[in-house]
């Protein structure tokens, strides 16, 4: 009754102060009267005047016993007004016993003529005992008869069926109901849209002879008056409405066909965009996989900062829309195969390769391979680090050494000790034994050369051939000076047997002087020695050793001075002795004082320049570390936020309490705050591309990786989006299936509670568990029917969707194949077959041609040319195994 209730209560126009258009009265006069005369002729009688026939109540009460089919109390026989008055209430008070609501009606009107009352007291029990009633998929009243006819009058040209007034003009909406349901009474072809008086004259003359509905309208007047009636138009065309209702069962036979068509079209169009989306992306994951699994390199740093800036590019630009593309797609993949069954149809089995899990893998791979990229990438720009330094310290100490080694091979081989006297032989030995000395120093520093070039070879340096020549080179000159010292030292022993010694101080001097100058040697090389550190730690350690060097310097100056004083205290013999300037020459040795003291010099202005180096390197650590600072901040908020986001939302997904909807909105509402945490990463891979770049490993301020992170946050996208996809999809069964929140509710109580270790489904002994404590008996053969219902695919696991899908299915209705078999029977007139011809005239066009291209011809000897097969097309609807 609540559905009708605008249609029940009297409209404005029929205010009790308003006017009524001429034109629109004479209309409803005829019309009305009409309708009232079709109905009191059942009991032997008829009105003429619709104002006057009423007035008494008599007639009024006779109309509507007969259109109700009820009986109304005795009426009053006194002629007297009071008794006109009482018959005319009892007809009143009936017509509102049936839920009408009348407004600014009352017997006073009726009994004095009133025309513009009267005939709203007519309109509204038209619409109560004619109209109500009409419904077309769940549209009632106008609404439903308006539908009804834009049905009917559909495959027609020229017909628009939009009102109750313009749309019937012309007389073609007339009749194309009439031919649609009596195609023998008119001949719609060769009607004109521009002869609308002979149409409207055609319906009305064919629905009064053949269809027992009289002319309520006038054709003239119809197809003169600007704009017709609606109430005398919607009351004539709901006398059609009654009087084609026999034909009920063919009209609710379409409609199920439609339904079930539309279903199948749609299931296809969501077969169709998933084989799609899923190619696409396995298309992108298998051209990508190549990519990162390549591990060719140019073995250059510019080479693997150029694969690296490719590496992040894809990371934050191409993969994020191909991740969302992959919940997408397992989305409607869950939601195709829920409105399969929730409409009886055989499961979706992609084609081969493209199945959930096949996607699922692939993208695993994909990630694998994404993973052992990036650690690879990162590897190779720490071993090419490693060895440029290498090679620059190759280089460096190598240089060193040829300086030092330049021209000693020539002098040690010179035969001008057979020159000396006995004083320079005794001072020639002295100087070999000297250099012997600085020789022996020297031995670390090639062993050092030999060691690093063995090094840069081990990691694959690009141009180990140049290293290699090096140091063969300075090894085999190594080689040569060794065997020129040993010859050299046995021919000056021979000769030192006639040789006496030199002054000591000479020779305390070289020998004293060969060292220190080696010591600053050594100390100058790592002075400028270049170093590679990561940590605060290890620049804090190069401080500390070059701070320990530091503190040996006053004794070395105690060393410089003390080799100095000897120099001098020679040149006070000299003096003292007045000696010649030759014995200022030392024989023993080529280092001066003077050499010394460069050194010297040189050595104390390196320390305050390695000092700054060591500071800028401090600074430089300093700054990595408050990157890794930067970075751990927020990864320590965002790490643990996803974290406890995903646990609720796990929660939610097992608690489902209250109703789904709300759970939806919850889950939208994580889904928004998610977004609203969108900066966050976005800032966090700034900080990790900055890191990167900087060349910084390791963070001890956080456990969380910007590989961690980056799963967890697609994870945590995913979870949401197929948690209300879930959900959504359980709305969807509910409402498909008719069950109450209360049902739903029962339903995860029940799910739930054998679901003890919260998985979110059962296995094979608690589902049985489940269905024994609801009242189920169950044998072994029963059960695993039921387990290849809710489980086909074997898994051995039965989820809540199938479990509600499984509790719910016996006791709905729904579509089957039977059910479509015998509404294409109706359709075609009980007969094992139908024609193109009549899906065209029962069905919308585009369902109608989508049945007529997948139908087989019927083949039997007295069938048509163009007999359909309708049995064996239902049947592939719904599988092989429904019929």
């Amino acid at each position: 009754m609540d559905q009708t209730t605008d249609y029940m209560q009297q409209e404005e126009g029929w205010d009790r102060e308003g006017l009524l258009d001429p034109a629109w009265e004479r209309q409803q006069r005829k019309t009305f009267t009409a309708w009232c005369n079709s109905h009191l002729r059942k009991a032997g009688t008829q009105i003429e005047s619709i104002e006057d026939d009423f007035r008494n109540g008599l007639k009024l009460m006779l109309l509507l016993e007969v259109i109700s089919g009820e009986h109304l109390p005795r009426p009053d026989r006194g002629k007297m007004r009071f008794h006109k008055i009482a018959n005319v209430n009892k007809a009143l008070d009936f017509i509102a016993s049936k839920g009408v609501k009348l407004v600014s009606i009352g017997a006073e009107e009726i009994v004095d003529g009133n025309v513009k009352m009267t005939l709203g007291m007519i309109w509204t029990i038209i619409l109560r005992f004619a109209i109500q009633d009409i419904s077309v998929e769940e549209s009632s009243a106008k609404e439903g008869l308006l539908l009804w006819c834009q049905r009917k009058t559909a495959p027609y040209k020229n017909v628009n069926v939009q009102n109750f007034h313009m749309s019937w003009k012309d007389g073609l909406a007339f009749c194309a109901l009439i031919h649609r349901h009596r195609p023998d009474l008119i001949d719609y072809d060769k009607l004109r849209k521009d002869d609308p008086l002979t149409n409207l004259q055609t319906a009305f003359e064919v629905a009064e002879k053949h269809l027992d509905i009289p002319q309520m309208l006038d054709a003239q007047e119809m197809s003169e008056i600007p704009y017709p009636d609606e109430k005398s138009v919607m009351t004539y065309v709901s006398c059609f409405y009654h009087a084609f209702a026999d034909q009920k069962p063919a009209e609710t036979a379409a409609n199920r066909i439609c339904k079930v068509l539309g279903v199948n079209q749609e299931n296809e169009r969501l077969m169709d965009e998933y084989e799609k989306l899923a190619s696409d992306l396995l298309e992108w994951i298998a051209r990508m996989r190549p990519w990162l699994e390549d591990r060719n390199t140019d073995n250059t740093m510019e080479g693997v900062q150029s694969k690296l800036d490719e590496f992040r590019d894809y990371r934050r630009n191409q993969k994020p829309p191909k991740a969302e593309e992959k919940g997408h797609l397992e989305a409607a993949y869950n939601t195709l195969q829920t409105k399969l069954r929730l409409s009886n149809r055989p499961a979706f089995l992609p084609s081969e390769g493209k199945l959930v899990s096949d996607i699922s893998n692939a993208w695993k791979g994909l990630e694998g391979a994404e993973k052992g990229y990036e650690e690879w990438l990162l590897s190779e720009m720490r071993r090419l680090e490693r060895l440029d330094h290498l090679a620059k310290k190759f280089y460096q100490k190598a240089e060193i050494h040829n300086r030092w080694s330049s021209g000693q091979v020539d002098q040690l081989k010179s035969e001008d000790y057979k020159d000396f006297n006995l004083q320079e032989i005794k001072a020639a030995i002295k100087k070999h034994e000297a250099f012997e000395s600085d020789l022996a120093a020297h031995q670390d520093r090639v062993e050092q050369i030999a060691k690093i070039a063995q090094e840069l070879n081990d990691l694959d340096y690009h141009d180990a051939a140049s290293i290699n020549e090096q140091c063969r080179q300075i090894c085999d000159e190594w080689d040569l000076l060794g065997d020129c010292t040993q010859k050299r030292r046995s021919a000056l022993e021979n000769m030192e047997l006639i040789l006496e010694s030199v002054e000591q101080q000479h020779l305390e001097f070289a020998k004293r002087a060969a060292p220190f100058n080696n010591w600053m040697d050594c100390a100058m090389e790592d002075l400028q020695d270049m170093f590679i550190v990561h940590s605060i730690e290890e620049i804090k350690n190069l401080i500390a050793s070059h701070e320990t060097f530091k503190a040996t310097l006053p004794d070395a100056q105690k060393e410089k001075d003390s080799m100095i004083g000897l120099i001098n205290n020679i040149k006070k013999v000299q003096r003292q002795y007045n000696l010649t300037d030759d014995v200022m020459e030392n024989p023993y040795t080529t280092i001066s004082p003077e050499e010394l003291e460069t050194k010297w010099a040189k050595v104390t202005d390196l320390v305050p320049n390695r000092d700054s180096a060591l500071q800028t390197e401090l600074a430089k650590q300093q700054n990595h570390e408050r990157l890794r600072s930067q970075f751990a901040t927020v990864a320590n908020e965002l790490g643990p936020w996803i974290q406890e986001k995903t646990e609720e939302i796990a929660r939610i997904a097992m608690d489902m309490s209250g109703a789904l909807e709300d759970v939806v909105n919850r889950l939208k509402a994580y889904q928004a705050q998610l977004g609203k945490y969108k900066p966050k990463m976005d800032e966090l891979e700034g900080y990790h591309q900055v890191v990167q770049e900087a060349l910084v490993f390791g963070n001890k301020q956080t456990k969380y990786s910007m590989e961690h992170l980056r799963v967890g946050w697609e994870h945590l996208q995913t979870t949401i989006a197929l948690t209300i996809n879930e959900v959504e999809n359980q709305i969807l069964m509910r409402d498909a299936k008719g069950l109450t929140q209360e049902q739903m509710n029962e339903f995860r109580s029940s799910f739930n509670h054998f679901d003890r270790k919260r998985k979110g489904f059962l296995e094979p002994d608690d589902f049985a568990a489940v269905l024994i404590s609801m009242g189920y008996r169950l044998g072994e053969a029963e059960f695993q029917r039921i387990m290849a219902m809710v489980d086909p695919t074997g898994s051995n696991t039965v989820t809540f969707q199938s479990f509600i899908e499984f509790m719910t299915r016996e006791s709905t209705d729904s579509d089957t194949a039977e059910q479509v078999v015998e509404s294409f029977r109706i359709l075609a007139g009980d007969k094992p077959y139908i024609t193109a011809e009549g899906l065209r005239r029962e069905l919308p066009p585009d369902q109608a041609e989508y049945c007529i291209s997948r139908m087989s011809r019927y083949n039997a000897p007295d069938a048509p040319p163009d007999a359909l097969d309708y049995e064996s097309f239902s049947t592939a609807l719904y599988g092989e195994s429904d019929l």
